[in-house]
């Protein structure tokens, strides 16, 4: 025989092997297991297993484009590849990330001949999967709908917000999986079996977001994305990834809080000095116009003021807080209700802007800008970078960005055009070394690794809906960060010390909250407010209550002493809904949050995260257990190891934290 013929017998037999190959693959750990399979009529789908257990059931996979639809299938190629990396952040909850994969690529052809070609990308981690589709077409495409389902095996719990393309501030809802209709993501549940699984996205870029709605037959979810005025889903180009549909899966529900895996399927940084992207404590202008004490607009209330600015930072340089933010600087504000139109660079008559920017660098302080767009994302994108531009003249690095009103021309925040609008904003940003703390966002997806500058955003109920609505419950609070937080920081802007303004106390002289609404409060112990510091996890974070009510009160240290630039960070335990533990180190100290619901609770917590062989010194901010009053709180300090168990005993809606300083420091 002789070589022509032997290369094209070992040509044949590659490729029947590569027809008898299954499309299917495993985690490193060979604990979790994908299989896509067509059926006879060419739909192709997916699956989950999780030991001996399904978690999804076969799941359609596809995209209806208005040129052709990519639903029908044969397989054409596989692909696989493994990966092992340790990479490093900035900053971040966790400096140090191993990304650690099994990837399988599914080449499909059109069953009906068309030369249509999707591929489809599985990353199989040992706490999840991913999936993405990939297009290599010609021409560009017009989205219409996307096909992704998620058929659940068995019934389970799960916590959600309703899907909504406009906003993510959202009561929670703990619903059976059989009786969820809509949802937005990331949404967590946990089997019949016990595993825990949260659907989310990573890598959203040029695309709208993707929403949950039942299927037609009622036995699962599919994708629902955001559309356009047109009812158009996206406008992309032939050659196309979609984001990353991603499935977390892990044994305790606080193992999906210590997953990377939503940043681990975003690519490297694309800002190659990031030296001036810092983590940050801040205090701001914000608070009282939420009750109602303070204006944005210029008058006798108004509380960005050149005093009043002056007065913030000198609170900040006395108090080892690294920022100071301003709401209501600008002229605009009087506008607002209708068709909003702001100066992004010209400040009201009564801030001097130019004398603030000063005496903060004479202080050591960081000046945060606000723009507040209103939905006026043609008007703010005319004069973004003229104000950019401006801050950075001005030594200014840290943007807060709002959009709290319908986008012009009936598009919706999280459609496509929204999207890329976010992200002209990040990239512009960049350009002017500016990080970004954005309210009213597109959600937390994981860019933060490519474009470490986008720090923080909002993208739930956050602070100020205790001051004008029935507010954030101890539940509430306990369900955070085992959802919205699984997609990234959160700008919850924490720690309200003067936790009761309700018409009870009234006829004591002090202010009412907008109003005679009795129900404005915090529903939180006063030691709860300290612990959602580590809790509620953002690299840009604040200190919201008026500055007069932390000057001189002692419980204020543990902010003065919390470090936002966090090494590492684990959660303990916890369970959904119930109660959460929460450890951070940052250089050789640590940080600890807890927080319960609305039952008192007893926490036993080993401390073997702390470092071997070293004596810390534990001051403790506790509830005052012999006291009904949630303002109370005590100060505890021992001397402490990590061979100690530390009790921490918790009043309903109650908390704790701790900062653990090595002794020698003390």
């Amino acid at each position: 025989m002789n070589r022509f013929v032997k290369f094209v017998a070992l040509c044949a037999l590659l490729f029947a092997v590569a027809c008898t190959e299954k499309p299917e693959a495993t985690s490193p750990d060979g604990r979790i297991a994908v299989r896509v399979e067509v059926d006879n009529d060419g739909a192709a789908r997916y699956s989950v297993t999780v030991g001996d257990k399904v978690v999804i059931a076969p799941s359609l996979l596809g995209i209806i484009t208005r040129e052709g639809d990519f639903t029908k299938f044969k397989i054409a190629g596989l692909h696989r590849t493994s990966h092992d990396e340790e990479w490093f952040s900035p900053w971040g909850e966790n400096k140090r990330h191993v990304n650690r994969y099994n990837e399988l690529a599914v080449e499909l052809s059109d069953a009906n001949g068309v030369n249509n070609t999707l591929t489809v990308r599985f990353r199989i981690f040992d706490d999840g999967i991913a999936f993405r589709y990939e297009l290599n077409e010609p021409d560009s495409l017009t989205v219409m709908d996307e096909l992704t389902e998620f058929r659940f095996a068995e019934d389970g719990t799960s916590w959600s917000i309703a899907g909504n393309f406009e906003t993510y501030e959202l009561p929670y809802r703990e619903l059976p999986l059989s009786a969820v209709e809509d949802a937005n993501t990331p949404f967590t549940f946990r089997t019949e079996s016990g595993i825990f699984c949260s659907l989310h996205e990573a890598a959203l870029y040029d695309y709208p977001e993707m929403t949950l709605r039942r299927t037609d037959d009622g036995n699962g979810l599919i994708s629902a994305l955001a559309p356009l005025p047109d009812g158009v889903k996206a406008h992309i180009s032939g050659t196309f990834t979609t984001p990353w549909r991603t499935i977390q899966i892990c044994d305790r529900a606080v193992d999906l809080i210590n997953s990377s895996l939503i940043l681990n399927l975003n690519e490297p940084s694309k800002i190659e000095d990031t030296s001036w992207i810092r983590p940050q404590k801040y205090i701001g202008v914000w608070w009282g116009m939420h009750l109602g004490t303070q204006t944005w607009i210029m008058g006798p209330r108004h509380g960005a003021t050149t005093e009043n600015g002056v007065r913030h930072i000198d609170f900040a340089a006395a108090n080892n807080i690294d920022g100071v933010l301003f709401e209501g600087w600008n002229c605009g504000w009087e506008n607002w209700g209708g068709d909003q139109h702001f100066d992004y660079v010209v400040p009201y008559a009564d801030f001097d802007l130019e004398y603030i920017a000063s005496y903060a660098r004479e202080k050591g302080v960081q000046l945060w800008m606000h723009n507040e767009t209103g939905g006026n994302i043609p008007e703010y994108e005319a004069e973004m970078e003229r104000a950019m531009k401006r801050y950075a003249e001005l030594g200014v690095h840290t943007l807060k960005t709002g959009y709290a009103g319908g986008f012009k021309g009936g598009y919706l925040h999280h459609s496509q055009y929204g999207v890329q609008h976010y992200q002209r904003v990040v990239e512009l940003a960049a350009k002017y070394h500016i990080m970004v703390d954005v309210h009213e966002p597109i959600k937390a997806t994981g860019i933060r690794r490519t474009w470490p500058n986008m720090m923080t955003r909002e993208g739930a109920r956050g602070m100020e809906w205790n001051a004008w609505s029935e507010g954030n419950s101890s539940e509430y609070l306990c369900t955070l960060p085992f959802v919205r937080l699984l997609g990234g920081p959160m700008d919850y802007t924490p720690g309200v010390f003067d936790i009761d303004y309700s018409t009870a106390k009234a006829d004591k002289g002090r202010l009412k909250w907008n109003g005679d609404n009795e129900h404005c409060c915090i529903k939180t112990t006063l030691a709860r407010q300290i612990a959602n510091w580590v809790i509620i996890y953002s690299p840009l974070q604040m200190a919201c209550d008026l500055i007069e009510n932390y000057d001189g009160h002692p419980a204020f240290a543990f902010f003065r002493d919390y470090d936002a630039d966090c090494d590492l960070s684990r959660a303990l335990q916890g369970e959904i809904g119930d109660y959460i533990v929460i450890m951070r180190r940052a250089g050789d100290r640590y940080f600890l949050g807890a927080g319960t619901n609305s039952e008192a609770r007893t926490i036993e917590q080993p401390l073997d995260f702390l470092d071997k062989g070293t004596n810390y010194t534990a001051t403790i901010y506790c509830d005052d257990i012999a006291s009904s009053e949630p303002e109370d709180y005590v100060i505890l300090s021992r001397e402490v190891t990590a061979d100690d168990t530390l009790t921490l005993e918790l009043l309903p809606d109650g908390g704790a934290a701790v900062t653990f300083i090595p002794l020698q420091h003390s």
